[in-house]
């Protein structure tokens, strides 16, 4: 065992499993800060983060969301789908298909399917990509056990300019209509704001707080909680601005 594994192993925020699930439990939603997560993947894999900068890059050359109903320019994605039949089960990638959301859900966007471009197969394979899969999957079992999976991930950039309203969730305070939703921060650059806020199904406001070093994860029960991100913007309008975040959904699979 190498140095690295013995911090990671002897870690006093591996308690964050616990923490964790109690908390999302008890409240419906948690707040995870990023070193309790690095503790929780690199005490499972000495290399889970070992690729992390070039999973990181590979947000900057993703297409524009072409389905934004509020005209807006400033949103980038790609998206891929998985499924998973127990809590120790392959993760499977599943052939490429339209997301599509009720407007139940979404009264922005949804209503019809949306066809995004997949995300690269080299991050898909990426140790950083598998290793957020395979926590997701642990915990979401464990809050909801003997469930098979259906699970989207989602690569996003928004972008903030002077020129429009930057929203990192335009259909404002929402839920996904799943089960369980992580939002894992992967860079912000040069902008202010961006706070994930929490509400219960009635709108009552629950908590705040923000995503800012990568890693950060916020974690919803989709059934219990409603969620929402204030718009971002630019500290120096003359500079590229940003916010980049993978969303991971899992919703209980139906059967045939």
């Amino acid at each position: 065992m190498n140095k690295s594994q013995i911090v990671a192993s002897t870690h006093p925020l591996l308690k964050l499993r616990e923490d964790l699930i109690t908390t999302v439990e008890k409240t419906g939603f948690s707040f995870c800060p990023s070193a309790a997560i690095q503790a929780w993947l690199l005490a499972q894999s000495h290399d889970a983060l070992s690729d992390w900068a070039s999973f990181a890059e590979s947000w900057n050359d993703m297409p524009l969301d072409e389905y934004m109903a509020d005209g807006g320019r400033y949103r980038r994605r790609r998206y891929a789908v998985f499924s998973a039949s127990s809590a120790d089960s392959n993760i499977k990638l599943e052939p490429h298909q339209p997301h599509y959301q009720s407007l139940d859900y979404n009264t922005l966007n949804g209503g019809i399917p949306r066809h995004f471009e997949q995300i690269k197969a080299s991050t898909i394979a990426s140790n950083s990509m598998q290793n957020v899969l395979k926590f997701c999957q642990k915990v979401f079992s464990e809050l909801m056990p003997n469930t098979p999976w259906h699970i989207e991930c989602h690569q996003f950039r928004i972008e903030a300019n002077a020129q429009q309203l930057a929203k990192p969730t335009p259909e404002g305070v929402h839920r996904d209509g799943v089960e369980f939703v992580l939002v894992m921060m992967i860079k912000r650059q040069n902008i202010s704001s961006g706070t994930t806020t929490m509400h219960d199904l009635k709108l009552k406001t629950l908590d705040s707080f923000t995503l800012t070093e990568p890693l950060d994860v916020a974690i919803v029960n989709d059934n219990r909680c409603m969620h929402g991100v204030t718009p971002i913007v630019p500290i120096d309008p003359s500079q590229t601005a940003y916010r980049d975040v993978l969303v991971v959904t899992f919703k209980k699979l139906q059967s045939a």
